[in-house]
């Protein structure tokens, strides 16, 4: 029985949505736009990169032709790809992280998340009341929408100082909470957030998360790897639920286990950064057997670069991710496949701090599948049914599979 290793680079968006005006994202391409950028010298920085964006590999198996096909740009016929690629559009009606990871596991998101107002305060009088009185804390600091590098830098020293949470949100449908490790305590963070959970349930909020960090001052403060998701499950089985029923292991590294409220997860890695992320991805293919899922998700892309609006640490990620990228080919054996793949976009070029609604880009290989292209798919969850049928499951209720168009005789 064949294995199967999903990479998602979180936030690398391809541009060309059909709906992204309905987001305000039209023109947004996050891959598209920090290449351009870099070719202008935009991307460069001391010490750090410089030059055109360097991404070898990737584009051996097809990136370039992934972007055209996003954009219905003509592709460049003198260069082929040595594996199968294509882009994929999103039917969930967000651009957040739940609803692209759940959808590319073969459940698209259709009913509306709530959402907190871009005022100040943003969340509702009586949910900061219960807060404080269920968690027993002072009060809390924030209550607006915020990037979270920024508000702990700026409201740090103050929540060291009173004791208060830093209570934040975005243009997801999130509940974000930051606290010392030490000062305030981690498990106590965790303790908020689990009553917060309970607090926002009704609001259709999809996500709590705990934001802990460390730090002496502004100057130095600095996010742990220990955050933790509070989120809704899915409504319905994934194929992550799928492949766990069956027996077989799914091994969720990074956010992943947190994304789908730890539904269908059998085996949990956890890394503070994406090189690390992909230390431990690594290890699970190595330990991953017959008819296993390694589901990883590489969170820098998007949580230090995209909402920062950096192009140049975005581009010095991605090259170092493709660096990367030959360690994982080389662990590919008969019956594998390695697919990489986006959640949203988080173009680095475009006002404001969100996500973008972008097309994902699909790009894979294995021994012994075909090279080319899959086409524009029309549901990120045609990823996960064409991961389903490769490892044997029988199809699911949302995607189409285009295992079909990867094998040898196709």
């Amino acid at each position: 029985m064949p294995r199967a290793f999903l990479f998602v680079l979180d936030s690398f968006g391809v541009g060309g949505a059909r709906d992204a005006a309905r987001f305000g994202d039209a023109g947004a391409d996050t891959y598209g736009h920090i290449r351009q950028a870099c070719a202008r010298g935009e991307g460069d920085r001391a010490g750090l990169r410089s030059g055109p964006l360097q991404l070898p590999n990737m584009q051996a198996l097809g990136l370039d032709h992934v972007s055209a096909l996003a954009l219905g740009a003509p592709m460049d016929p003198q260069h082929g790809a040595q594996g199968f690629f294509g882009a994929a559009d999103e039917t969930s009606t967000g651009k957040d992280t739940p609803s692209g990871h759940w959808e590319i596991a073969g459940l698209p998101v259709s009913f509306d998340w709530g959402y907190f107002p871009k005022t100040v305060p943003a969340f509702p009088e009586e949910l900061t009341r219960q807060l404080i009185e269920k968690s027993d804390i002072p009060g809390i600091l924030g209550n607006c929408h915020a990037s979270g590098t920024d508000i702990i830098e700026r409201l740090g020293q103050e929540h060291i100082e009173t004791g208060k949470p830093i209570c934040y949100t975005s243009s997801d449908s999130v509940l974000q909470i930051a606290a010392h490790e030490q000062h305030f305590g981690l498990q106590r963070l965790y303790d908020v957030c689990e009553t917060a959970r309970t607090l926002v349930d009704d609001l259709r909020i999809g996500r709590v998360i705990a934001r802990p960090f460390v730090g002496s001052s502004p100057a130095d403060f600095a996010r742990t790897s220990n955050r933790r998701d509070y989120a809704v499950p899915p409504h319905e089985p994934t194929l992550l639920d799928r492949l766990a029923a069956r027996g077989s292991r799914v091994f969720g590294v990074g956010k992943i286990a947190d994304i789908f409220a730890h539904r269908g997860v059998t085996d949990i890695s956890k890394a503070s950064d994406n090189m690390k992320m992909f230390d431990a991805a690594l290890a699970a293919m190595q330990r991953g057997g017959d008819g296993d899922l390694v589901f990883v998700n590489f969170v820098d892309f998007d949580s230090l670069y995209g909402h920062r609006r950096d192009v140049a640490g975005y581009a010095a990620a991605l090259e170092a991710f493709d660096r990367r990228l030959p360690e994982a080919l080389e662990l590919l054996e008969a019956g594998d496949m390695l697919m990489l793949t986006g959640d949203h976009g988080c173009d680095p070029t475009w006002p404001g701090t969100d996500h973008t609604r972008e097309r994902v880009p699909i790009l894979g290989t294995g021994p012994g599948l075909r090279a080319g292209s899959v086409g524009v798919r029309s549901s990120f969850a045609d990823i996960g049914e064409t991961i389903a049928e490769h490892l044997g499951l029988p199809p699911g209720p949302h995607g189409n599979s285009f295992l079909g168009a990867l094998r040898p005789d196709a």
